[in-house]
């Protein structure tokens, strides 16, 4: 008879093998999967190389496109920064909660913030016991209550400000108020050279941002055994054009200047998402980790400007950021997840920032109480076990209707500066013959359903960032003006 230690000898052996035959995929089916969401800051469609870029360097994202799905429709929900992230990071429209322009930064202002009403897919995700954090840009309120800790963020490394510059050596604690001609500074990245901050401290970093914020999230993903949801919000390749020299000289071929500095930034950002794949690879984790990577917006070649139209490319869309032609959302998007998405490939549905979300959610088993997810969770779809588009049509509106869009698969009605315009995306994908006058029956058909979608949108409660400057300016200087003039009003002391 055998002794009860060498059954359970034989059984653990006989269970080894049996798990040894198991494949890869279903042994880890039922474990919830790692979240990675890499977003780019201005990144143009046309300036990686997965989607035709021949300049530019991007070796590790392209990998990541051929070995998972790169969405050739998809789309932002704004076409710039601040509100395109407070729809990215909410799983809904931000239009539904009043925040259509880009915030300030500012630390004292309790009321200027992603509203507390919204949960983020962090918060969501940490009741189904993720560990969560972000690393890079915030640019959703710099108030406490606003702040990443506490909105469903266990950790945060970067900055609260719209932008930042890319060396510590531009770092300062005290910033000019005025030009050198004495005029007030208005700017939408106002902090950019103040420190990082972790967590509720500030933070050092004594190397090229880009790189500092790839070595933290190295460190984040490589920590601990429970599921981790990790927003990795890079600056790059956003103003300034700044970045090592001797990656800039690898880009001697570029002849134009500006252009050059650029694709060393994305090169850095390229580098540092190889150094996170290594990691993750490193410690087992990237089978099962979903990646996703897309951009905030379009191309820096911001609509109706002109001195930023020559380094960056929208591809063979019209437009750049702030626009809204396709140049303004279409943006390059990955959906790169090993253990699930076997079949590597292109997907032409429409799909959205807000799928993150909802993918994430589902996936992750995390918590859906609260206002509804307005995404899809793509999975399904990228496997081919649902077919069709993620969405029947995705909606755009800018500071309570200034210019809106709506795009199904087949069409698109837009307007911007008062010009209404409408194509056949089936035939003109790159909007080049306006139809609006010839099909007036699809322009009703589009109008009918922006109208219902807008009917459940509230109007903008927020100043744009240089407006709130103006006005928190005059307001300051109005209080100084009133306690000067209480202050003349007091008659001198007498004692005796």
């Amino acid at each position: 008879m055998k002794s009860p230690h060498n059954l359970k000898s034989l059984f653990l052996y006989g269970f080894g093998l049996l798990m040894a035959a198991i494949p890869s995929d279903l042994a880890t089916a039922g474990e919830k999967p790692n979240i990675l969401v890499i977003l780019a800051d201005d990144l143009g469609y046309g300036d990686v190389g997965f989607t035709g870029a021949k300049d530019i360097r991007t070796p590790n994202l392209d990998k990541l496109a051929a070995n998972g799905i790169s969405c050739t429709n998809a789309y932002v929900t704004h076409a710039y920064c601040g509100p395109s992230r407070a729809g990215l990071i909410t799983g809904r429209y931000q239009a539904r909660f009043g925040l259509e322009i880009n915030l300030t930064n500012s630390p004292f202002d309790t009321h200027s913030g992603l509203p507390l009403s919204e949960k983020t897919f962090a918060t969501r995700l940490k009741k189904a016991n993720y560990r969560t954090g972000i690393i890079g840009k915030w640019h959703l309120g710099a108030a406490p209550p606003f702040h990443p800790n506490e909105r469903g963020f266990d950790y945060f490394y970067g900055f609260l400000s719209g932008g930042h510059s890319y060396f510590p050596s531009s770092v300062t604690t005290t910033r000019p108020l005025t030009t050198p001609d004495g005029d007030p500074i208005y700017t939408a990245n106002e902090g950019s050279d103040l420190p990082l901050s972790r967590n509720n401290k500030n933070a050092e970093f004594e190397e090229y941002l880009t790189t500092a914020l790839s070595k933290d999230a190295v460190k984040f993903v490589k920590k601990g055994t429970e599921p981790f949801c990790l927003y990795l919000a890079y600056n790059a390749p956003h103003q300034p054009l700044q970045a090592p020299e001797e990656i800039i000289a690898k880009y001697s071929h570029i002849e134009d200047k500006n252009r050059r500095v650029y694709a060393a930034i994305i090169d850095e950002m390229d580098c540092g998402i190889g150094m996170i794949v290594a990691a993750l690879k490193e410690s087992g984790k990237f089978e099962n980790t979903l990646i996703f990577f897309l951009s905030d917006n379009g191309a820096s070649m911001k609509y109706g400007k002109t001195d930023r139209e020559n380094y960056s490319s929208s591809g063979p869309f019209r437009d750049g950021k702030g626009s809204m032609r396709e140049g303004g959302s279409h943006v390059p998007y990955i959906v790169h997840w090993p253990a699930k998405l076997k079949n590597p490939g292109k997907f032409d549905g429409l799909v959205s920032s807000l799928d993150i979300a909802a993918t994430a959610v589902a996936l992750g088993g995390g918590d859906t109480s609260g206002e509804k997810l307005e995404g899809v969770n793509l999975i399904p779809y990228l496997t081919g076990e649902t077919t069709g588009s993620p969405h029947s049509a995705l909606f755009w509106r800018e500071n309570n209707g200034k210019a809106w869009a709506v795009r199904t698969e087949n069409s698109k009605f837009l307007m911007q500066s008062n010009k209404k315009e409408l194509y056949d995306m089936s035939a003109d994908p790159y909007e080049k013959n306006n139809i609006l006058e010839q099909q007036p029956e699809r322009r009703a058909e589009l109008a009918k359903l922006w109208n219902e979608w807008n009917a459940g949108n509230k109007a903008n409660e927020y100043l744009q960032a240089e407006a709130y400057q103006r006005a928190r300016l005059k307001f300051y200087e109005d209080l100084r003006k009133q306690q000067l003039e209480k202050a003349a009003k007091v008659k001198p002391l007498q004692i005796d």
